[in-house]
């Protein structure tokens, strides 16, 4: 008997931060930078339903601009730096923040997806 069964599933948001399976916590849910495996090799959970589309892009998309287009102003104002100093740290934030953000937010979103037992809309 597998973990998931015998107790509720753990909290969606930390487990997908964490890149771990939704169903008993415990497996990895990446095989790659942001590839599913195929299966939880804890508990056996399929992951071949999980698909976050384009979730975690626009996510990430929104807050690096965010925090981007804030840091380029606040500079402006303050020290009024030549173009190239813009460049080089919206560049380094955006690549960055980008890196940073995608896998986390693709493991809370398919976690999300699980806890919520997410399916395909279809037409009746």
């Amino acid at each position: 008997m597998t973990r998931a069964t015998t107790s509720p599933p753990p909290s969606p948001v930390p487990t997908g931060l964490r890149g771990r399976c939704p169903a008993c916590g415990e497996g990895h849910l990446f095989r790659g930078f942001l590839a599913f495996n195929p299966a939880c090799e804890a508990c056996g959970q399929d992951f071949s339903a999980f698909d976050s589309a384009d979730g975690p892009a626009f996510f990430v998309m929104s807050i690096t601009g965010f925090v981007v287009v804030g840091t380029a102003l606040w500079m402006e104002f303050t020290y009024e730096p030549p173009v190239w100093l813009h460049a080089l740290v919206a560049g380094s934030l955006a690549i960055g923040l980008s890196l940073a953000l995608v896998r986390p937010l693709k493991g809370v979103l398919a976690a999300v997806q699980f806890a919520n037992k997410a399916e395909q809309g279809r037409f009746r």
